[in-house]
């Protein structure tokens, strides 16, 4: 007991508009349920909770975190809740300390442990009650400062279950949220060609027929985590869980859950960590960067991508400083910094020709090829356009490359890159030509589960307005209008002005 206010649960607690009474009913409730019968908590006991930070023994943490869950219709973690015990600690301004945001970053042994339960309480939910009341992003500031140190010190390889006699032997206490088996080099193989089939499925439909998915898949490899495997195949696992976190990560942020999104970017990054890879955990933290773009925060996208570049240590691919240039590029033009910009996509360049083939090309980045260079240069003077409409000149001549190259099967890219040269056209007052290629975005995004595309095409939609008077713009936005997915706070078939 810290005496002092648990100002997190005491945050939800407001949010779910119980009253003392009812939680601690319907944590006998669920603990029973759970095989806890002899759980008695009363109204005291859960005042003692709130406003003296008392932290309940187990199960009670667990039990908390799935009524929170099911109640706000969002992931709520024990970490959410402010029930970590020994959690790590930054220094405040002023007096005193906080946890740092969403515990990060945590132990190395609890890494699995976290995995396995964010994932158990997403597929708890379905998916559009995982965007309820009371989810938020976390600053990126926060979690670079958060993040900084555990980035920079040598990666170890660690293992998520204590020593025990036997090396598969899984932690007892775990037994009942771990299904999950050892593994050997087959199965890992087996999983490691799940990643590609589902990085693929994303990639050609949008992320949002497969999430549930990959979440299930990431559920069970954080299950096989709980057991000590060889180095060899332990890092293999990491790696695989580091992979599937990004996949669920960026399919989650796919279709608009964005703080499901961030904190998978949080645990992959963690995972790749774990497996002694810190590139892959700068390219982890290089989502949650665009994901911050995206959103229009890009100060915070570019305070993430500071620590993926640093963070990643000296084994950066130049493909993969090129790709990490690219988003510094486009954070750069969403604040206007025209000149930063420019730079930041020559260095891109001159990276990305520089690569001869000398190393082995990294799974992950096998997706980064010529069009996606050119696509997100084009994304990056598309989006300076707003500030240059100079620079709609160039936005056009890089979707074109790109466009030029789509044949692999990537209709997401290729639906981004027709909205990039659409918008790039209306900015360069050539409002004919814009119109033909908004129309092959809008056709192809119908089989399409990325809510992203629709949120590019909104951005796209309010440059029309200039031309609504013109008969074929006039035609094209009753279409837009008619197409749009209903909007959180919007009716259905309507688009900002």
């Amino acid at each position: 007991m810290t005496g002092q206010p648990n100002t997190r649960l005491a945050d939800l607690f407001g949010l779910a508009g119980w009253s003392k009474g009812e939680l601690a009913r319907m944590v006998n409730r669920q603990a029973a349920a759970m095989g806890h019968p002899q759980l008695a908590t009363d109204t005291s006991r859960v005042r003692r909770w709130i406003d003296m930070g008392e932290i309940p023994r187990d199960p009670v943490p667990r039990v908390l975190a799935a009524l929170f869950t099911e109640r706000l219709g969002r992931v709520v973690t024990i970490e959410d809740l402010g029930l970590v015990r020994h959690g790590r600690t930054g220094k405040r301004q002023g007096d005193g300390k906080v946890d740092h945001p969403d515990g990060v970053p945590w132990a190395p042994e609890q890494t699995a442990a976290v995995l396995t339960e964010f994932t158990g309480m997403d597929l708890m939910l379905n998916r559009r009650g995982l965007v309820g009341a009371g989810a938020a992003l976390t600053a990126g500031s926060a979690l670079s400062a958060a993040m900084h140190d555990w980035l920079h010190t040598d990666p170890t390889l660690k293992a998520d279950a204590p020593e025990l006699d036997h090396p598969l032997h899984a932690d007892p206490a775990g037994l009942d949220r771990y299904d999950a088996a050892p593994v050997g080099s087959q199965e890992i193989e087996e999983l490691e060609r799940s990643v590609e089939v589902f990085r693929a499925w994303d990639a050609a439909r949008g992320g949002g027929l497969q999430r549930k998915a990959v979440v299930g898949q990431l559920n069970e490899v954080g299950g096989m985590l709980a057991y000590r495997h060889p180095p060899h195949l332990q890092r293999r696992l990491w790696g695989v869980a580091a992979n599937l976190a990004v996949l669920a990560g960026w399919m989650s942020h796919d279709v608009g859950l964005e703080p499901t999104a961030q904190k998978y970017f949080v645990i992959a990054a963690h995972a790749a960590r774990e497996g002694g890879d810190r590139p892959r955990a700068g390219e982890a933290l290089s989502r949650a960067a665009r994901q911050m773009v995206h959103l229009g925060r890009p100060d915070e996208a570019l305070d993430l991508m500071k620590l993926a570049q640093s963070g990643s240590g000296d084994g950066l691919q130049p493909r993969t400083k090129a790709m990490f240039h690219t988003i510094e590029a486009w954070a750069q033009a969403s604040m206007g910094k025209g000149q930063a910009m420019r730079r930041t996509l020559g260095q891109a360049e001159d990276l990305f020709v520089s690569e001869r083939g000398d190393a082995e090309p990294l799974d992950w980045m096998q997706t980064f090829k010529d069009e996606d260079l050119y696509g997100m240069q084009a994304l990056a003077y598309r989006t300076l356009a707003e500030f240059d409409p100079d620079a709609a000149a160039h936005a056009q001549h890089y979707a074109q490359k790109a466009l030029a190259l789509r044949i692999d099967g990537r209709e997401r890219s290729k639906i981004f890159d027709h909205l990039s040269m659409a918008s790039a056209c209306f900015i360069a007052d050539d409002p004919e030509q814009a119109a033909g290629y908004a129309r092959l975005a809008l056709m192809a995004m119908g089989s399409n589960s990325s809510r992203r595309t629709w949120d590019r095409l909104r951005e796209m939609y309010r440059l029309t307005a200039e031309y609504a008077t013109y008969p074929k713009i006039h035609e094209l936005r009753e279409e837009i209008q008619l197409a749009l997915p209903a909007a959180k706070g919007r009716g259905a078939g309507t688009a900002p002005a």
